[in-house]
């Protein structure tokens, strides 16, 4: 657990036992950051803010979809961001936050083993740098809580940009008709477009998390207001642009089925005529060949004759086929 007391002098990284005491302070905004979650802090939180158990709870959990519960004195809200795994997957970074007046109690949700730690951190450290710098001077608890909105919609629309880049390639390989191994081909469109969708669904979720906040007036009407919809703003942009990109490569997709579907057809056409051309000569040589063809006594001019036709059915199959238009 780290506390922090943010003031207009900067930010102070202070003691826990000395929380009771920044929380009676009103020249500043406490901001608590709890990386692991345990007993211990749970016991913490309930007794020093009273939230409810079942908020308690999910900060112990991992929470499947963005939620908010809005309480007397303060706001329970859940939110993900993304980070790309191995084989194409997408984990779910989870940050709680409880936003009162004037504190901030923010918790990082459990995280799969496969995820590094410092990913769990990097809306944290986006926003202590902006403190550091001076960039942000937050007044009210919701000014840093939509600090950290903000970082995770950067985060959301890096991820995005990325994804971008790929969804070009691929583009560019598919007209350029250089997809190398097609499996490997289809492989890296689909998980682009994987990706895409995980933006657009994690994007769609917390723009409907914070129309929810708009519509309750979360944090009261002004600026408060004003966040919210700036929030609600940058997630549906979000949104769109994912959609739009998964529209594009599905495009991609479409494009590169299209040309492997015609090579198919072009063979299958080809295939036809060989089996056309060939299916009456392997009749006729089938019902006559070892009539014709014996060790000692072969007739010859029924061979003859009988090649003859073979090559008049061949010719005559092929120049029908060329006026079908079948090669």
């Amino acid at each position: 657990m780290e506390v922090r007391f943010v003031s207009p002098g900067g930010v102070e990284l202070c003691d826990p036992v000395e929380l009771p005491a920044l929380l009676a302070r009103e020249d500043g905004l406490v901001w608590v950051d709890i990386a692991t979650w345990d007993e211990a802090t749970e016991q913490t939180l309930s007794a020093l803010f009273a939230f409810h158990p079942l908020a308690l709870r999910d900060c112990a959990i991992r929470n499947r979809v963005p939620k908010v519960h809005r309480y007397g004195d303060h706001i329970f809200l859940v939110l993900h961001a993304p980070e790309p795994g191995a084989g194409g997957h997408v984990h779910y970074v989870e940050l709680d936050q409880f936003i009162g007046d004037r504190y901030l109690v923010t918790v990082h949700g459990p995280l799969n083993p496969a995820v590094d730690p410092a990913a769990a951190m990097t809306e944290v450290n986006t926003v202590l740098g902006r403190l550091a710098s001076g960039k942000l001077k937050p007044n009210k608890a919701f000014e840093l809580s939509h600090a950290l909105v903000g970082a995770i919609a950067a985060r959301l629309r890096g991820y995005a940009a990325e994804l971008t880049a790929d969804v070009w390639s691929l583009e560019q390989r598919v007209t350029g008709d250089h997809m190398g191994d097609p499996e490997q081909f289809l492989d890296e469109m689909f998980r682009a477009r994987h990706g895409l969708l995980t933006v657009s669904t994690m994007s769609s979720l917390s723009r409907e998390v914070y129309g929810r906040m708009v519509t309750i007036e979360a944090f009261g009407p002004g600026n408060g207001q004003f966040l919210l919809q700036d929030a609600v703003d940058q997630f549906q942009h979000l949104t769109v642009m994912a959609e739009s990109q998964k529209a594009y490569l599905q495009g991609t997709i479409e494009f590169y089925q299209a040309r492997t579907n015609t090579k198919m057809t072009v063979a299958a056409e080809r295939l036809a005529v060989i089996a056309a051309v060939t299916l009456p000569i392997t009749a006729l040589s089938s019902v006559l060949g070892m009539n014709l063809i014996v060790n000692e006594d072969t007739h010859w001019l029924l061979l003859a004759l009988t090649l003859a036709v073979m090559i008049a059915m061949s010719t005559t199959l092929l120049v029908w086929a060329k006026r079908k238009g079948w090669f």
